[in-house]
């Protein structure tokens, strides 16, 4: 599985193939919890304390970047009415994207510090 495709399925980063979170982003009641361990090759997810907390400045650029790109298709529409419209617009799309971009910047911010492994490939 290739990293792009690895980080996108929310996958551990040194093999691959185990789930980084306990369960699916929208699955509330686990929101965002990792796991411990890789099921597949037992890596170890938090290296300290406080690790994932890095992942905060991930989602902030996912989020705008999100919103960069909400505003530009409404421009490309013709639907960017007023500034009120885009903020309505671009807010609730971030809402309802949010648990994928908290995992999904966790994923991310995993891959910076742990490396894919080939003996697990």
């Amino acid at each position: 599985m290739s990293r792009l495709k690895s980080i996108l399925f929310l996958k551990c980063p040194r093999c691959r193939k185990g789930d980084l979170l306990k369960s699916k982003p929208y699955h509330l009641s686990q929101f965002n919890k990792v796991n411990k361990n890789c099921p597949n090759c037992e890596l170890r997810f938090n290296i300290e304390p406080g690790f994932f907390f890095g992942s905060m400045y991930v989602s902030y650029g996912i989020g705008v970047g999100i919103g960069i790109a909400v505003f530009i298709i409404l421009l490309s529409l013709g639907i960017s009415g007023n500034l009120v419209t885009n903020f309505i617009v671009i807010s609730i799309i971030l809402i309802l994207l949010m648990p994928y971009i908290n995992a999904l910047s966790k994923v991310i911010w995993a891959n910076f510090f742990l490396k894919f492994d080939t003996k697990y490939d």
